[in-house]
Order: structure tokens, then sequence, then C-alpha cells
């Protein structure tokens, strides 16, 4: 009885704003079973088409141990609404081996960054490969590997990106690099550099909150209906909304706190992203993977209207929540990875 109340009360823990805000349960049914010896390694990333397939991307990262009775799933797994497969595929000798967030452009091409590859991948609906930026294992370093310094300035190579996202005016594709570099860098449909802002912070610029700096990793990248890029400036504990340009807008603050300024090292609040499916996107959730928890946000104002979420295995407690998504009634899909290894589904409610 007490664990069918707890699913009933949902282990949310709301913090009321001045006006209503979405609410949410979390259903424990979803997705159905996977398929037989199937098992979910590191979910890297959660995405959701026009068509509300919700995509997720699995860094097939088993241990020797599960791999004697289990199989990994394969990079790209889709899903319908009522949580069936309806697609999946992955050639590991073509797709990133730390596949790291994903989105899908206006045709419904499938975009996701390679954090420990160098790159960032497009797919067609149907899994073939559209477009690399980048080139595998060549980094935008003083030597091209990983552990040199990074030079946060090549034209052709990326330093672990963390995400993409398509413009559907111009097809031009905004990078989230990301955890080498520290920038935001724009290519052409063809894969062709256009610009690129952003650098690290300094100490003194972290407490500032200097505009278009980043702390340390730059974690997600987001278009919004306006036409305005968001990007999570993860240990900065915001997000910085960017013109196409670069020019910066404004930053929303998610839960600010004075130990997350001072100790910039620390896991910072602003991981990953996503909007109310409504044309003037009202609300903004951000995933806050430092305290396992999901913010609602008044998008115009940036106010933190409510939380649900908190540390833990149980259905609607997070284990390393890193991507959040939306599907087109509003419902929240968060995709966990280090030893979470699975992707939830919160519905929205109706009162």
């Amino acid at each position: 009885m007490r664990q069918q109340a707890r699913l009933l009360l949902l282990l949310f823990t709301w913090t009321l704003g001045a006006q209503a805000q979405p609410r949410f349960e979390i259903d424990p049914t979803w997705p159905q079973p996977l398929p037989d010896r199937w098992i979910f390694a590191q979910i890297g990333g959660v995405c959701v088409d026009s068509h509300d397939h919700i995509a997720i991307v699995d860094r097939n990262n088993i241990t020797d141990e599960e791999k004697q009775t289990n199989i990994p799933t394969p990079t790209f797994v889709m899903f319908d609404t009522d949580g069936r497969i309806v697609n999946s595929w992955g050639d590991p000798d073509v797709v990133p081996t730390d596949v790291h967030g994903c989105s899908f452009d206006e045709d419904d091409n499938l975009w996701v960054a390679g954090n420990e590859d160098a790159m960032v991948q497009g797919y067609s609906h149907s899994g073939r490969l559209l477009l690399q930026i980048g080139q595998k294992g060549v980094f935008d370093s003083a030597d091209g590997s990983m552990e040199a310094p990074y030079t946060n300035q090549s034209r052709e190579f990326l330093n672990r990106p963390a995400g993409a996202v398509a413009d559907p005016d111009t097809g031009d594709i905004y990078i989230a690099d990301g955890y080498g570099n520290k920038r935001v860098v724009v290519f052409d449909s063809e894969g062709n550099y256009l610009r690129q802002w952003g650098r690290q912070a300094t100490y003194q610029e972290h407490l500032a909150a200097t505009p278009g700096t980043f702390t340390n990793v730059v974690h997600c990248i987001e278009l919004s209906n306006e036409g305005l890029i968001y990007v999570c400036d993860r240990q900065g504990s915001r997000v910085q909304v960017f013109d196409k340009l670069g020019n910066h807008v404004r930053d929303i603050h998610v839960a600010r706190t004075d130990d997350f300024v001072e100790h910039p090292a620390r896991r910072g609040t602003a991981w990953w992203i996503t909007f109310s499916p409504d044309e003037e996107q009202r609300w903004l959730y951000v995933m806050n993977g430092a305290e396992e928890k999901v913010h609602i946000l008044d998008h115009k104002t940036g106010e933190s209207l409510a939380t649900f979420g908190r540390p833990g295995h149980m259905p609607g407690d997070f284990t390393h929540g890193h991507t959040i998504a939306t599907d087109s009634d509003g419902n929240l899909y968060v995709a966990e990875t280090n030893f979470g290894r699975r992707v939830q589904r919160f519905n929205l409610v109706s009162d």
C-alpha cells in the first residue's frame, strides 16, 4: 500500500509560484518491456519527432559480465507513445562510441553528438547517415588528441561536442562544443564552417556570470520558436540565450546558489532543457542533474515555479538524470546515464 501511495503521490516536491503551472505524474508502465535479452546501457539522450516517436541514444557500454547473458540495445531506438519499439539501428563502426544528446529537425532527421569521438552526425528518420561534421578521433586540440589542450578555433574539427540542433529556416547546424572546447560553433547544411562564439570563463567571469563565457561544460543547445539559441552553461548553473549570430540576449539562472557560484568545479544545475509544445512555449523545463530534479520555469520571466524528482532508483526518482524532451501532448521524458540507464515518462496531468 505504501508503494502504491508513493506512486499516486508521484514523489513530487512542489514549490508553488504565483500562477498555475503544469503538473506531472510518473508513468511506471512506459516504455514496454524490451525484446528478449536486450538491456539498456547509459542513455546519452532522448528526443521526440513530429510524429511523437520518442528516440533514445544508447552508449552500449554494458559490462563484460552483462554481455554473458544480455544484448545491448542498438545505439538508436525509437518508441511510439505507447512505449513500443518502432525502429532501431546503429552500425558500431559508424556511430559514436560515446553518443551524447539528440534532436530532430523539421524533416525528422536525427542529430547526435559523439562526446569522445569529436564529431556530430545527422541521420535520416530511417537511419541513413546524411552528414558528419568533424573526423572521428581527431580533436580540435594542440596535437589532435583528446588529452591535449583544446584550441577552441578549428573550422574543421570539434572537441567533445555535447549536442547539435538544426535551424528550420536555413538548415544550419548549431553545435554545443562542449566538454573540450568552450564554444557554440555553426556549420551550414553541407558541413561548411560559418561562425562561432564563446570561450572559457575565468574564475572572476564565472562569479560575474559574464555573457558568452562558459564555466566548464557547454552541455546542451536548443532553438526556440522565436529563433533564439538556448545553451546550457552547466557549471555556470545558467541557460544563456543568444540570437543566431551569437549576440547575448539574456541569462536564465537555475538554482544559482552561493555554493555553486563559489565552486565552479561542482556539477552545476543546468544540464538540459526542453520547451512546452504550445506556440509561445510558455514553460521551460530544465534537467538539474546536480540535484536530480526537474525545474518548471516560466519561460518569459525565467522564474522557477516548481520542481519534481529526487535522487534514487524508484519510479520518478533520478540517478544521473541527463537529458529531457517533450512530446506534442506536453508529456516529459527524462533519460539517465551512469548507473540510471533508463528513460522515464512523466504524463502531463489535466485538471
